[in-house]
């Protein structure tokens, strides 16, 4: 049996909380540093998660506001639609983090809110970074930056409990035609029931631009709106006592920038080579980085092949929800 560590996890989202968790009932000692008032806050995400959700949670299966089977991809001179090999569940992620935080406190987790962290904690034998895309932890050890993007949503007051989410890969006359070949932005719909919510990813000088053009051209008046950094880009140190994982690793999907699921894929192969980092390190390159690559040549494929050659796109097609490739 290992011996038990005494842990630090700075950054008390759904992928620190998890892993608090998972290391507490492990036997471990672990401390969750958070700089918000109380889980939950301040998150936010399109809350739209894969089945594989409750393989992780499964008390989570509560939370389901409603459920997505496929996407309707606009491009200019073609709808095509891509049903999913696993379904996907909509979800509230605030209400989802707060679960979370429930279990671990259970466990015995003890979670340190208002604790905006300036430096690396003392007298832990390990420290794990799950502060977002923004890590202090990744700062502190000066490793490269992933790239960002910005993330901005909102809603509409309208009920609907459609079974497929709508995206528009660019918006034809406005998008410069860089970011069109690229795959660099998306705008989506997604029902949640009670309620619409229109959002956009793309980079942070043209989020905003893009979007309003969007929201204008179709008529549509968002209440409140919100943003975020997404991190994209595979980070992690060599270091034997300090990691990262979720969004500080810059664990999102190429496609669509979701990260709930990568991030706590990750806590699990962290789980299971724990207390090793370096073994960790060499898991997650081994599993993760060619799903990164084949994922970004797949999506600039797409791109490239519904703006250009739409006709050699089926009009129907299949995917896996999580990892393309």
């Amino acid at each position: 049996m290992r011996q038990a560590k005494k842990v630090a996890i700075i950054g008390g989202g759904i992928c620190g909380l998890y892993l608090a968790w998972k290391l507490t009932e492990k036997g471990n000692q672990v401390t969750v540093f958070e700089k918000e008032k109380e889980a939950g806050v301040g998150k936010v995400c399109s809350g739209l998660f894969s089945e594989r959700i409750l393989d992780f949670i499964p008390e989570s299966k509560k939370l389901i506001e409603n459920r997505i089977n496929s996407v309707l991809l606009h491009f200019p001179k073609k709808k095509i639609k891509v049903n999913f090999s696993k379904n996907f569940f909509v979800m509230n992620h605030e209400k989802l983090d707060k679960l979370v935080f429930s279990l671990a406190e259970k466990a015995g987790v003890k979670i340190i809110f208002n604790s905006n962290i300036t430096f690396l904690p003392k007298g832990f034998d390990k420290i794990i970074g799950c502060d977002g895309a923004n890590s202090f932890v990744r700062k502190k050890l000066k490793l490269s930056e992933p790239n960002f993007r910005l993330g901005i949503l909102g809603f509409i007051k309208e009920k609907s409990n459609s079974n497929f989410v709508e995206t528009w890969p660019c918006e034809s006359g406005f998008t410069p035609h860089h970011f069109v070949r690229n795959g660099e932005w998306l705008i989506w719909k997604t029902p949640r029931g009670k309620k619409i919510e229109y959002g956009i990813i793309a980079k942070p000088k043209l989020a905003k631009r893009l979007f309003d053009n969007f929201l204008e051209k179709n008529n549509i008046n968002l209440e409140k709106k919100q943003a975020r950094i997404i991190s994209q880009g595979f980070v992690l140190p060599s270091h034997p006592s300090i990691t990262l994982c979720g969004d500080a690793a810059g664990l999102t999907k190429p496609w669509s920038g979701g990260g709930v699921v990568w991030g706590l894929t990750a806590a699990n192969i962290l789980l299971k080579t724990f207390p090793d980092f370096r073994a960790y390190r060499k898991s997650m390159r081994r599993f993760f980085l060619p799903k990164i690559i084949l994922s970004k040549i797949a999506t600039k494929l797409v791109y490239f092949l519904g703006f250009n050659a739409p006709w050699l796109l089926p009009k129907t097609s299949k995917i896996e929800s999580d990892f393309l490739i």
